[in-house]
């Protein structure tokens, strides 16, 4: 079986679990325990970051690398177009969108998380001990705004990031007026790209991400309850009722974090 060492709240991980459930791939999930270590699965890949995907003894990592992987080895329900200017513009979607959505949504989720402590310690893996939840949900936002300012994720990084989802999401609204895809008439790999991706920004409807149950639906104020977004939300809604498995089904699947690795 196809094993998938991921982070839960990773856009990049969802990317790959979106495209795996879409494919009708079987799969295990293997949690980590982010910012402990990374030595085991460097030493097995050479990576550090999520996701990887281990299929046999063949290790392959990077969101897009894992999605050309599993084109070729798994071609049932392809997710590249065959018509040559269909398939440019989603690779070129595609890379858009990691660069964008990805990058931006989660200077914005961060921003989220230290304007509100409980916000913050619900959604830390499971497994987490209690007194790092503890030191995670005591951190002041001020304290937390200071020290993201030295790795780019500073109040001012965070605002631009918002603006610049305000206008991403605006055009995809407009790309998707009467039209059930971004690129032809069946799902490609920009949809299912452009649909995981945006899962920080808003959550989606739906038992999908290990998430608490309150905030299903719920996203970054401003953004993810603005009605101006709604068609796009509605779509990529609706992507996920067709393709993505709720979580209650791949529960037998998951395995605890035994690997300790960086996420992405």
């Amino acid at each position: 079986m196809l094993e998938l060492y991921q982070f839960e709240l990773s856009q990049y991980s969802e990317k790959v679990r979106l495209i795996l459930d879409y494919k009708g791939l079987e799969y295990r999930k293997i949690e980590v325990t982010p910012g402990v270590g990374q030595l085991e699965l460097f030493q097995k890949s050479g990576q550090r970051q999520v996701p990887v995907l281990k299929d046999g003894e063949t290790y392959i990592c990077d969101s897009t690398e894992i999605a050309f992987y599993l084109e070729r080895k798994y071609p049932d329900r392809p997710i590249l177009p065959s018509d040559p200017r269909e398939k440019g513009l989603c690779l070129m979607m595609e890379e858009w969108a990691d660069e964008s959505i990805g990058l931006k949504g989660r200077k914005a989720f961060i921003g989220a998380l230290n304007k509100n402590q409980n916000f913050r310690t619900s959604i830390l893996p499971k497994n987490t001990p209690d007194f790092l939840k503890t030191i995670v949900g005591a951190l002041p936002g001020d304290m937390l705004d200071i020290l993201g300012a030295g790795i780019g994720l500073g109040g001012d990084a965070v605002k631009d990031a918002e603006t610049g989802l305000k206008q991403d999401l605006e055009a995809l609204c407009l790309l998707l007026q009467n039209r059930p895809y971004l690129v032809g008439n069946a799902p490609t790999l920009a949809d299912l790209t452009v649909a995981a991706l945006s899962v920080l920004i808003k959550f989606p409807e739906g038992n999908y991400l290990a998430i608490p149950e309150e905030f299903q639906g719920k996203g970054i104020p401003g953004l993810g309850d603005n009605s101006t977004y709604e068609p796009f939300f509605t779509w990529r809604d609706r992507l996920y009722e067709q393709f993505r498995q709720p979580l209650t089904a791949k529960d037998a699947n998951v395995d605890s974090p035994p690997k300790n690795i960086d996420i992405d």
